[in-house]
């Protein structure tokens, strides 16, 4: 790749040379696994660029092409999976400053792909009563682009499902890394070619995402004795067609008491709780059917006093348990799993018990399909990256699928599988695969076996200078 070059092509465009600025925007959260710790702890970019509109970005990509200049896309960077990370260097393209909110009208809000969801959320709020159906939990810094290329749903899918969900995104603007970059307007099917691919095979422009309408939430937390109280009380919650929830998740004893730090005062050690964020109009539902079955509510955001520190309650859920919990003690990571309906309660209550002392359970109730089950973004203490492959096979065996989140690779972190919809476009989109290499098996590695176990390395990982 000839880089000055590209840098003389790129006048008049922001980029930005500091060394210490580019690895900083080449990386995401992939230290939430010890694993890509590893693998990726020298990955770095040799430049950014900051387009503010779309022409720019098509300058940017067409001098790419020409170049022949890798390009990893990247939003603020709150990914866990390396997701937005150049593993063969190049250019990174930071979409932050294509910022504008470009129309709200019912039911529908349109923007640039570097919007900041809480603030798109202030802003459709502001201007209609409506915000995004779903975030995710890091809301106060992702931005909305990197949401739909990276993540699969968050804060607001027990009651809308997932991402790629037919609805919960109307249309993408996508630019393609070619001689001629084309611009193109997916809508329907076409939806799936893009969203969750990491950016492998176009580059988002504009979004048009369906809009609900917004509530101020109640946050609160219930507490059980033991985790199967708390996991039998939240999928009964639920299924409470009448109750308007926007989050129910469970975290297992010790994770809330040790973990949820600025929470700690209302929690009491050795119990389970459930996070809670609940309409206004459904409170009173809320706490008799809680009463009804049993539970404590130790913490309401309407009675609790003054909330000057408290974080959002959504701040405690999703990866931000995780979170949580590294910043206490650095052993711990984390598994993306699925309890398939309609077993998730036994399936749960069996992992739970299967790994004590190595493993606390977190789940986050969804509309997935049709009916309500969990994710588990269960905690696990890592030793060694063969029992933690012990650990995920484990849970593979015993019909409860995991996502895993210590491979970069867009298979090996989802089905173990090619989505032959993603790389055929990508074929038609990337024709020199020089977006965000490396992180398609498909693409690089087309015979590749994934019923081998082994994990699957990018050969042209850029080694560290």
């Amino acid at each position: 790749m000839d880089m000055t070059a590209l840098i003389a092509d790129l006048d008049g465009i922001r980029i930005e040379h500091n060394d210490k600025i580019i690895q900083q925007k080449s990386r995401d959260f992939y230290w939430y696994s010890p694993v890509l710790k590893r693998q990726l702890d020298h990955v770095t970019g040799d430049l950014v660029a900051s387009p503010k509109t779309e022409a720019e970005l098509i300058r940017i990509l067409k001098a790419c092409y020409a170049h022949d200049v890798p390009v990893t896309p990247r939003g603020t960077g709150t990914g866990n999976y390396g997701q937005a990370m150049p593993l063969s260097g190049g250019l990174v393209l930071s979409l932050a400053d294509m910022n504008e909110i470009k129309q709200i009208s019912p039911g529908r809000v349109i923007c640039g792909p570097g919007v900041i969801c809480s603030d798109l959320d202030k802003a459709t709020r502001a201007a209609s009563g409506q915000e995004l159906r779903m975030h995710p939990s890091t809301a106060h810094t992702a931005t909305i682009g990197g949401f739909i290329a990276g993540g699969s749903g968050g804060v607001g899918s027990i009651s809308w499902g997932g991402l790629r969900d037919f609805g919960n995104i109307i249309r993408l603007r996508v630019v393609t890394m070619e001689a001629e970059p084309q611009v193109l307007e997916l809508t329907g099917e076409d939806l799936h070619k893009v969203t969750h691919a990491y950016g492998t095979n176009g580059i988002i422009t504009e979004v048009e995402m369906p809009l609900a309408p917004a509530y101020d939430w109640v946050d609160a937390i219930v507490g059980f004795d033991s985790f199967d109280q708390a996991t039998v009380y939240a999928n009964a919650l639920a299924r409470q067609d009448g109750i308007l929830t926007k989050l129910i998740s469970v975290v297992a004893a010790p994770c809330p008491f040790d973990y949820f730090k600025r929470h700690q005062k209302f929690l009491t050690e050795g119990q389970s709780v459930v996070l809670v964020m609940v309409a206004p109009h459904s409170h009173d539902a809320f706490k008799a059917f809680t009463a009804r079955n049993a539970g404590e509510i130790v913490f309401d955001a309407t009675t609790a006093g003054d909330l000057k520190g408290l974080p959002p309650v959504f701040e405690l859920a999703w990866n931000h348990t995780t979170l949580r919990a590294l910043r206490a003690d650095p052993a711990w990571t984390y598994l993306q799993t699925l309890y398939p309906f309609p077993n998730q309660l036994d399936l749960t209550s069996k992992m739970e018990r299967m790994f004590p002392g190595e493993l606390i359970s977190h789940l986050e109730f969804v509309h997935f399909d049709g009916d309500i089950t969990c994710f588990g973004l269960p905690l696990v203490r890592f030793t060694t990256e063969d029992r933690l492959n012990e650990i995920i096979d484990l849970h593979n065996e015993n019909g409860c699928p995991v996502f895993n989140p210590h491979r970069y690779t867009l298979e090996e972190g989802g089905m173990k599988q090619t989505d032959e919809i993603q790389l055929a476009f990508k074929r038609q989109a990337d024709p020199k695969g020089l977006l965000n290499p490396g992180k398609m098996i498909a693409w690089d590695d087309p015979d590749y076996d994934f019923s081998s176990g082994k994990t699957w390395l990018f050969r042209g990982l850029k080694q560290a200078s």
